[in-house]
C-alpha cells in the first residue's frame, strides 16, 4: 500500500469514527428528551393534582414534594419524544426517593451505517438519561373545611404562593413550583 493509500484509508476510518460518534450524540439527544419530556409529564400531573377538589393532607404533601404522579403517563410521553429523535425507547423507569423523575434507555433507530470498517452497518448507539421533578416549595399553610382542602400557601425561594383548588387560574406557572433538570 502507498503512502497515499495509507493516508486515504486513514482517512476513511477517522470518518467511520466520526460517523459513529455523530450517530451516539443522536441517541444521547434524544434519551435525553425522553427523560425530560416524562419529567415534564409528571409536573404536569402535580399541576393537575393540585387543583383537585378532594385533595387531601396526606397527597398533598406527596405533591409539593413532586412525588405524586402516574409512571405510566411520563413515559408514554417518553416514548412520543424518543420517536421524534429517531429513536427507541427502550426501558422507561420511575425514580423515587430521594429524587423523583426517571431513567430511561434509548436506542438509535439508525445504525452507524456501512463504512470502511467491518460491521458498522448492524450497530445501533444506545444512550440513557435521568431527569428529576424537584419542588421549589415547602408545604406553609393548608386551610381545610370539613376534610377538604380549600387553601393552600406554599413557601418557594422566599415568596408565598397561595393555591385556591376551587380556582385553577391561583396556580402559579409550574416552573416556579417545580424544576425539572437532566441529573447524573
Amino acid at each position: 500500500m502507498t503512502a497515499v493509500g495509507a493516508l486515504l484509508f486513514l482517512a476513511l476510518v477517522y470518518f467511520a469514527v466520526g460517523q459513529a460518534a455523530a450517530n451516539r450524540n443522536g441517541a444521547q439527544g434524544a434519551a435525553d428528551a425522553a427523560a425530560l419530556a416524562a419529567a415534564n409529564d409528571a409536573r404536569d400531573q402535580i399541576g393537575q393534582r393540585l387543583l383537585e377538589p378532594d385533595l387531601d393532607r396526606d397527597d398533598l404533601m406527596e405533591l409539593v414534594n413532586g412525588r405524586l404522579f402516574r409512571t405510566s403517563s411520563g413515559c408514554a410521553a417518553a416514548v412520543r419524544f424518543a420517536a421524534k429523535n429517531n429513536a427507541i425507547l427502550d426501558p422507561c423507569n420511575r425514580l423515587d426517593a430521594p429524587r423523583s423523575g426517571f431513567a430511561v434507555s434509548v436506542t438509535s433507530r439508525e445504525s452507524v451505517g456501512n463504512t470502511v470498517v467491518p460491521g458498522t452497518e448492524g450497530i445501533y448507539s444506545e444512550a440513557s438519561a435521568r431527569a428529576v421533578v424537584e419542588s421549589r416549595c415547602v408545604l406553609k399553610e393548608v386551610e381545610e373545611e370539613d376534610d377538604v382542602v380549600v387553601e393552600i400557601k406554599l413557601s418557594c425561594q422566599g415568596k408565598t404562593v397561595t393555591i385556591d383548588p376551587d380556582k385553577p387560574d391561583s396556580l402559579p406557572r409550574l416552573g416556579e413550583l417545580f424544576t425539572v433538570r437532566l441529573v447524573r
